[in-house]
């Protein structure tokens, strides 16, 4: 008999890597969990049982050729959840409203990316329709009630995927989060809610909610588990107009650092005395990892918060839909129905007033950052009852907004990170903010932070183990290799001697050439960029450690050099090139799309092989 399902991801990679465990007992485990825990309010709908099986079936294969590469993905074999309005293939995409279901041709980039990595969708998760809403009680498939007391909404937007987590369903789910609905739902259910600059995650495939300022987030266990599914899924997609890409290199704080926090007179628990004393906690507890608290006035955040409502930006919600919700409004959840229609009463005037007191708020905020590393603040400022939210939907929602609604208007990195749980037995959690590109930076604090809470991991009761090193970090550096240095050949053991793994295995964009250089030893290839007809070539990216960096480029012998590669999806990245010089007379082995098939294709018993 298989041992039970390790429910973070690291824990799985150690059964894997043991042989305890392959991914077909992954499925089979998610396969024979009750049927409550595989259906609504989590749940809109899960795949197939013969689909996942075969889908773990590849991966049993992958893991038993070849573990070592496998398990360089840092979510192989790891079971998901895909917020419903995220397209994932094979799943209709709704919204959460049974009218609006499409089947998409194919899944969204991040999801896709993911998949690619080996980790295992297993479904869509419920949500606040049209990702409207921060309470998750706005949706016909019911309301998913918060894990610690059901009689409590769980948050919301992304309620089913973040309630998936908390329960142990899934190692992590991917939620989006506009106005907070990647960290409420965390705060509110003893999780992680990342919430990525925006830009950094493609949002291509994902329903709009406010097109400008929507951003896919991830739901998990750890702050470690979270950085994995980061470190995967933040790629940069050259199809995504909203999409950037963003140097994650702000320094780890470690002693010493500055945070701000909303002045005493400032901050807002309505009347919720346990969650003022919650976050009176925190902030000791950040003193004790080396912090020194700032206070400052938090009325301009409040106004950029209320902005995201209660005025023309509300229109864009309208945009995103507005071709069927002009035609079919009777079809909308009522509260949604009603904030969307408030799109309709706003004139272009009314919008270009609203961004510039926006810029102004912007220009008056911005130079915090210049003496403050971190803004903490709470993540909800209270708890509401499922009955409390139904009576009185539009105040009590808006209420948990007043710490997230800000963020993606004044373009900051978010983490929501689990603190301490009340004497009444609900959950209390920080957020941690920062100038978009900190990510990395919020994400070693958070972790440093969640480790000296003590808590249990979600709702599972499961303690928190040491905490792994994050997998996305920022003293290390990414590099293409394109010949000897590849896993399995020669040259490799120059990288993972210096600590280096394996991130992915990929192709360049198709403007290179590729050239058997002579009398090498080993033999290596040459890659040149051309402005010619060119080909894409087979790499493998590898992280190496910063400090290694350095002294592995110093030992590059001519004519091979380390530049800038731009590879299939858009993406650049260090790697191997040569120069141009070296390929005179050099036999060009293009046609066999990498240094590896070219190699194959050498020996006496093998098949030519050619790729275009």
């Amino acid at each position: 008999m298989a041992p039970p399902i390790p429910i973070t991801i690291a824990a799985l990679h150690d059964a894997y890597r043991a042989g305890q465990l392959r991914p077909s007992d992954v499925v089979e485990a998610w396969l024979a969990r009750n049927a409550d825990d595989r259906a609504a309010p989590i749940w809109i709908a899960t795949h197939a049982a013969t689909r996942l099986r075969e889908r773990a079936s590849d991966l049993d294969t992958q893991l038993r050729d070849d573990p070592q590469r496998a398990l360089a993905s840092p979510v192989f074999g790891a079971l998901f959840g895909v917020k419903d309005n995220i397209d994932c293939a094979g799943l209709a995409t709704t919204a959460a409203c049974p009218e609006f279901a499409y089947e998409p041709a194919e899944s969204a980039f991040v999801v896709a990316g993911l998949e690619a990595a080996g980790a295992i969708a297993v479904g869509k998760t419920n949500l606040d329709q049209f990702a409207t809403g921060l309470v998750g009680t706005r949706s016909p498939h019911g309301a998913p009630a918060n894990t610690f007391k059901p009689e409590f909404v769980s948050g919301g937007s992304s309620s089913g995927s973040a309630v998936a987590v908390a329960k142990g369903l899934v190692h992590f789910s991917l939620g989006t989060d506009t106005a907070g609905s990647g960290r409420v739902p965390a705060g509110l259910n003893n999780l992680v809610g990342w919430k990525p600059s925006r830009g950094l995650l493609s949002t291509r495939g994902v329903v709009p909610a406010c097109r400008s300022l929507d951003c896919v987030s991830i739901f998990a266990l750890t702050v470690a588990d979270a950085a994995r599914v980061f470190q995967v899924a933040a790629r940069l997609d050259a199809h995504d107009p909203c999409a950037r890409a963003l140097p994650l290199d702000r320094p780890t704080l470690r002693e010493g650092f500055t945070f701000a926090i909303p002045r005493a007179a400032d901050l807002e628990f309505f009347g919720d005395g346990l969650a003022k004393a919650a976050f009176a906690e925190a902030v000791r507890r950040l003193r004790t990892l080396g912090g020194t608290p700032r206070e400052i006035d938090f009325a301009p955040w409040r106004e950029v918060a209320d902005s995201l409502y209660d005025g023309p930006r509300v229109a864009e919600r309208h945009a995103g839909i507005r071709a069927f919700f002009d035609a079919h409004a009777d079809a909308v959840h009522p509260i949604v129905r009603r904030i969307l229609e408030r799109g309709r009463e706003y004139s272009a005037t009314d919008t270009f007033a609203a961004e510039a007191r926006l810029d102004v708020l912007r220009a008056q905020l911005a130079p915090l950052w210049s003496s403050c590393d971190v803004l903490v603040v709470p993540t909800a400022p209270t708890a509401y009852t499922i009955a409390a939210v139904m009576a009185d939907p539009i105040e009590l929602n808006r209420r948990l907004g007043t710490y997230t609604n800000f963020a993606n208007l004044l373009d900051l990195a978010a983490i929501a990170v689990p603190s301490s749980m009340r004497p009444d037995g609900l959950p209390s959690g920080i957020t941690l903010l920062a100038r978009a590109g900190s990510d990395l930076m919020l994400a070693a604090l958070a972790q440093r932070f969640h480790a000296k809470s003590g808590l249990p991991l979600g709702a599972t009761g499961v303690p928190m183990a040491t905490p792994e090193p994050l997998a996305a970090r920022g003293d290390v550096a990414q590099l293409a290799v394109v010949g000897a240095h590849l896993h399995g050949l020669p040259l490799n053991r120059e990288l993972t001697d210096r600590g280096a793994r394996l991130v992915r295995s990929t192709r360049t964009a198709p403007h290179y050439r590729l050239y058997a250089l002579p009398a090498t030893t080993p033999p290596k290839p040459g890659l040149v960029r051309t402005a010619a007809e060119g080909h894409r070539i087979a790499v493998e990216v590898w992280e190496l450690p910063m400090p290694a960096f350095g002294g592995f480029v110093a030992g590059i012998p001519a004519p091979l050099c380390i530049g800038t590669l731009e590879l299939d999806d858009g993406s650049r990245v260090q790697g191997f090139l040569c120069e141009a010089s070296a390929s005179t007379g050099a036999e060009d082995i293009s046609r066999f799309g990498g240094w590896r098939a070219y190699l194959e294709s050498r020996s006496p018993r093998a098949p030519q092989k050619e790729t275009s």
